[in-house]
């Protein structure tokens, strides 16, 4: 959810908080990401999905 100041009715309407006063901001999801794999497993991801695809070449072919 992002976090901004928002207008109601003219006025200006603080965002809710969803931690207790005096409590730190609960941490940040992280969305997974390809970009977050070291480069080995990127080129693994990348050498799998090109079998698949010549896989489904070849199955397609017969």
């Amino acid at each position: 959810m992002l976090y901004y100041n928002r207008y109601l009715l003219g006025g200006l309407v603080a965002h809710p908080h969803h931690h207790r006063p005096g409590q730190p901001h609960p941490p940040a999801p992280v969305a997974p990401s390809i970009l977050r794999l070291s480069a080995g497993k990127r080129l693994a991801v990348a050498g799998g999905l090109i079998a698949l695809l010549w896989l489904s070449v070849l199955w397609a072919m017969k």
